[in-house]
């Protein structure tokens, strides 16, 4: 048994400290920090003081135990664990089957906007356009719509960035619709819908943004009554954590409000 408490010990360790990096990466490499890396920290580091000061802990949680209040706290602390650990689970197979679920031929594609640094893509912006190019190459009877705003860093829209991305790269300029409005990813498909009824374009459309993004992304194309597919941008590995824990995050809002 106490062989077992060691092994379970160094696996949470371990676990926490790989996660830990994986969480830091993004902030030491590019200095990206959000939400998402910072609640990865949170929880990886809470995993490591666990392994450290396990019997402590649970030497603890049973005198709280004997208490009334310390049962209730308890109880709800271990039902909230649980139900995150099933709401992970439930938004990760729905983020799974969003990214698998094939866009039409000839669809309209929509391209979701993401960080621009000068007048460049970022890593993340140029993983979505490198698939819409692939994709517009494969149909060439559909029109793409470059959809994002300018925020307030950057020094041109990243609509107007991923409009030089694409025609650089071979795709036709009268393929390629602006909208440089949005300012999230729901003005993002809002306003691009605009353009489809405004020019009479193919309804069904072809998402593209990262693979963890697909299923929210589909949820409020859903709302508008688009046929929507994904067609997903290979998210970098180093950034991949950070980003999936923050979409999550914002699953859960969506789900809530």
């Amino acid at each position: 048994m106490k062989l077992l408490n060691i092994l379970v010990r160094v696996v949470l360790f371990l676990t926490g400290a790989a996660g830990f990096g994986g969480f830091i990466v993004p902030l030491l490499k590019r200095r990206i920090i959000n939400i998402g890396n910072v609640a990865g920290l949170i929880v990886c580091a809470a995993f490591i003081l666990y392994a450290l000061y396990m019997p402590r802990i649970h030497q603890l949680a049973q005198v709280f135990w004997q208490k009334r209040t310390g049962k209730v706290i308890l109880s709800l602390f271990f039902a909230a664990l649980t139900a995150g650990i099933l709401s992970v689970i439930t938004m990760t197979a729905f983020m799974i089957k969003a990214a698998n679920t094939k866009a039409e031929k000839n669809a309209t594609v929509i391209v979701l906007g993401c960080k621009v640094y000068d007048k460049s893509p970022s890593m993340m912006l140029a993983e979505r356009l490198d698939a819409a190019i692939e994709y517009l190459n494969a149909n060439p009877e559909s029109v793409c719509i470059v959809s994002g705003g300018q925020g307030a860093d950057e020094n041109i829209s990243e609509a107007e960035c991923m409009y030089h991305y694409l025609s650089e790269h071979g795709i036709a300029s009268e393929r390629i619709y602006q909208e440089d409005q949005s300012t999230s990813t729901r003005e993002n498909l809002k306003f691009s819908y605009d353009i489809i009824q405004i020019n009479g374009f193919n309804e069904n459309i072809a998402i593209v943004t990262n693979e963890f993004h697909e299923y929210r992304a589909g949820m409020i194309a859903g709302e508008l009554g688009l046929n929507y597919g994904a067609v997903c941008g290979k998210t970098a590995i180093w950034l991949f954590p950070t980003y999936y824990v923050r979409e999550l995050l914002a699953i859960l809002f969506e789900w809530i409000f």
